[in-house]
């Protein structure tokens, strides 16, 4: 498989596999999963949010 990527995006991609201590395709099958996980929720009409430590400020995720 091919998988052609931007600089920056391969930059994304390395940076988190030294952060995380993973391979390439370690990383991608993650976020893979991840991107799975939230668009079938999204898709039963559930939301997604983040909210920060102190609980004062909460941001819905917006996929397009």
């Amino acid at each position: 498989m091919t998988l052609n990527l931007t600089e920056a995006e391969m930059d994304a991609l390395e940076s988190l596999c030294k952060q995380k201590d993973l391979s390439k395709t370690a990383v991608l099958r993650q976020a893979l999963r991840l991107y799975q996980l939230l668009d079938t929720r999204l898709a039963q009409g559930d939301s997604v949010f983040f909210e920060e430590k102190d609980k004062k400020n909460r941001s819905e995720l917006v996929v397009l």
